[in-house]
């Protein structure tokens, strides 16, 4: 059994992040929440480039690699993400409405794998596309892409302030309760109705909290149980892709298990639709090569008989001592 390796969430985790290059530049356009890949064996973020507008990374077969998370905003936000088009966190072909990480403001964590319960992942690791997760849950359509879908958090107003009562409305009322004439009764302003105080919102107070369990109140409702096999099944019913450029396509596979704990928390959404999206697609450097996203540093070089020139005069000369 592989051992596990803890990945517990804390406050500390925010200290740093490594800036992501893009063809050797920094990131230019970060949003509220960045997202960079991070080599765990090597502990560096992969260089990022982009290509026709979209931003792609080099991912080696059979590497472990973490989504860094790093919120930038002032206030929680709620990131729904997706590896293959498949949500890291259910299982399910990944959607806006479904559960994601809660970061607090200023925050930042490393992802580190498939969700596997409240202590648990499985290891993202880059794989062949036929052992990938979602090749072998029947959805291979959309793998080599990462995701991510950021919510700001519903901010409720307080209720305004009540006024109090004047000083003679508190003496009528006393004075209908003893019984005062049904003209001093009329006559008397309604009493209001008593007004509740507005719920405690629930307790953020723990470091670990992350994972949201709650939906946006005009989010696309939950399926019904039972509805994911179908959708696998017509995933797998799918004509199959285009055969890869040169290498077997990248995908990630359902790797080791590893200690990371998380807590539940309530997150109301401000909206329905994400603030804020961002993608980045993986291959292996052969094929992101072939597919122009990357021009090779030097032409390719074949040996040649006579490198030197041909009438050069002479014998074998000793090999240097």
């Amino acid at each position: 059994m592989a051992a596990k390796k803890s990945n517990k969430i804390s406050a500390i985790v925010a200290a740093a992040l490594a800036t992501v290059g893009i063809g050797g530049a920094a990131h230019a356009d970060a949003g509220p929440v960045e997202l960079s890949i991070v080599d765990r064996d090597t502990g560096q973020v992969l260089q990022t480039w982009r290509h026709h507008g979209r931003l792609y990374v080099v991912g080696q077969p059979g590497a472990r690699y973490g989504l860094r998370v790093s919120n930038r905003s002032d206030g929680r936000v709620l990131v729904v993400m997706s590896v293959d088009g498949v949500n890291i966190l259910t299982g399910e072909t990944a959607d806006y409405g479904q559960r994601g990480y809660v970061f607090a403001p200023h925050e930042a964590y490393d992802v580190t794998g498939w969700r596997k319960s409240n202590s648990e992942v499985a290891a993202f690791t880059f794989a062949p596309l036929p052992q990938s997760y979602a090749a072998h849950t029947g959805r291979p359509n959309d793998v080599g892409v990462i995701g991510m879908a950021v919510f700001r958090e519903k901010v409720v107003a307080p209720p305004p302030p009540q006024p109090q009562a004047s000083s003679d409305w508190r003496y009528a009322r006393d004075g209908l309760s003893r019984g005062y004439s049904d003209e001093a009764r009329r006559s008397a302003p309604p009493p209001t109705a008593p007004v509740d105080a507005p719920p405690l919102p629930p307790s953020t107070s723990v470091s670990e909290v992350v994972v949201t369990g709650e939906r946006a109140a005009h989010a696309p409702p939950p399926p019904a149980a039972g509805a994911a096999a179908p959708k696998a099944r017509a995933y797998a019913a799918a004509p199959a892709a285009a055969p890869p450029p040169r290498d077997e396509k990248l995908g990630t596979a359902h790797g080791a298990r590893e200690w990371s704990t998380v807590t539940l928390v309530n997150f109301e959404r401000a909206t329905a639709y994400p603030q804020y999206t961002r993608q980045i697609e993986y291959d292996t450097y052969a094929n992101l090569v072939a597919s122009g996203v990357i021009e090779p540093a030097y032409a390719e070089r074949h040996p040649q008989p006579f490198p030197s020139h041909p009438d050069s005069a002479g014998y074998v000369p000793d090999p240097p001592e």
